[in-house]
């Protein structure tokens, strides 16, 4: 017999991921799409009820993401001009009804090589917080993600939160590549940030989506990029720099050689846009 279960706290969540195995429910917005028609042969566990994981919390070393957190409240949230990838990433989730039901976590859980999510937190060196009934531990988000719709994620375990170190300096932009303008998987898509003292990039850390089976911050880029005038001889910087981690498919969106052309005029694109040198909007119509 399926069992459907809606907790109304974590320990109690945690219990009983304990003593079965579980879909976990959240948004719903990936979870029903990909159910389909077929019947349900899995227990589901709806986490919508625990308040306790959702909204955006401050500790004195960490942002702290609730699990529950969804789209429109990283919008809508207060946060420093570190964020604004992701906040420029979470307008590209879907449509603005997506947006108010689908959560941060789940889009890290879908571990979709598109998920818009996942290079903008790569680049505020995110940790994702897993816990079970018996432990708590943390993982850096590119050790989480391991493949296409594969994760660490151990049984027993649940994400409770995104964890973005402090102070989450500099200032950062979301440029995605798509078929049109709206409503659309990437093709590629780039989140970049940078530090910039006295005029000279001093920090740069940059990571690219759907041209690899997982996100990857792009050490090659950040390495020419830093010590460079923030102007730009920065977009000539990313168009020489080696981009060795990405190893793009063909698919029905693009050629695998488009990609790899492409993705290196948007990373140089959110690069000049997160240096204030570039307005273009962050999504650009192949």
């Amino acid at each position: 017999m399926i069992r459907y279960a809606k907790p109304t706290s974590v320990d109690e969540a945690l219990a009983l991921l304990g003593e079965d195995a579980w879909r976990i429910l959240a948004g719903g917005t990936d979870f029903y799409p990909a159910q389909g028609s077929k019947p349900f042969r899995d227990n589901v566990l709806d986490i919508n009820g625990l308040a306790a994981l959702g909204g955006i919390a401050e500790t004195d070393d960490h942002f702290v993401i609730g699990a529950r957190t969804t789209w429109t409240d990283i919008i809508r949230h207060p946060l420093p001009p570190a964020f604004d990838a992701l906040k420029q990433a979470g307008r590209e989730v879907g449509s603005v009804q997506i947006q108010n039901v689908a959560s941060v976590a789940g889009n890290l859980c879908n571990a979709s090589p598109a998920a818009d999510g996942v290079p903008a937190l790569l680049v505020l060196d995110a940790d994702v917080e897993l816990r079970s009934a018996i432990t708590t531990r943390c993982l850096p988000l590119q050790d989480f993600i391991l493949g296409n719709r594969r994760t660490a994620l151990q049984p027993g375990e649940l994400v409770t939160a995104i964890r973005v170190p402090k102070p989450a300096a500099g200032t950062s932009a979301f440029v995605k590549l798509g078929a049109r303008r709206y409503l659309v998987i990437s093709i590629a898509m780039v989140a970049a940030r940078l530090v910039v003292d006295n005029g000279i990039v001093v920090e740069a850390a940059v990571a690219a989506g759907s041209c690899s089976v997982v996100a990857k911050r792009l050490a090659g880029v950040e390495a020419a990029l830093r010590g460079l005038p923030a102007g730009q001889a920065l977009a000539d910087a990313v168009l020489a720099a080696p981009m060795a981690e990405l190893s793009p498919i063909a698919d029905v969106r693009g050629s695998a050689e488009y990609r790899l052309d492409a993705v290196r005029e948007i990373v140089a694109r959110a690069v000049l846009q997160a240096c204030g040198l570039m307005n273009d909007p962050e999504v650009v119509a192949a």
